[in-house]
């Protein structure tokens, strides 16, 4: 069973900074990318940034420049810094991650932590 457990996030005024941290934890072959997703109600989930490899980042262009993403797959944890955050980065923030198991990838995600930006 893996599991992916997230911590950080809560309420900042525009722009802050907040930090997020997610830890893998269960039997993994091996790690295709970690990174993060967010969620606002009525609005499909979307890509923040992620980390493939443990070396080369993507990020959405919303937040190009403001965030930025690190991890380690011996570790199996992914990091995103947030800074300068603006009212529209207020979202759930999920954890991703495309593991390999049994020859398959396989997609795990985290519980959802809420960050809001507001003053």
């Amino acid at each position: 069973q893996v599991q992916l457990v997230e911590s950080g996030g809560g309420l900042v005024q525009p722009g802050g900074s907040l930090g997020l941290s997610c830890a893998a934890s269960g039997t993994i072959a091996g790690i295709y990318t970690m990174g993060w997703y967010r969620q606002v109600p009525g609005r499909q989930r979307e890509l923040v940034a992620r980390i493939t490899g443990g070396t080369i980042p993507t990020y959405s262009d919303s937040v190009k420049g403001r965030f930025t993403v690190s991890g380690d797959d011996s570790k199996k944890v992914v990091y995103l810094k947030m800074d300068g955050l603006r009212p529209e980065d207020t979202a759930v923030y999920y954890c991703h991650a495309a593991a390999v198991q049994s020859g398959a990838v396989l997609d795990y995600w985290g519980q959802g932590t809420q960050v809001t930006v507001s003053s």
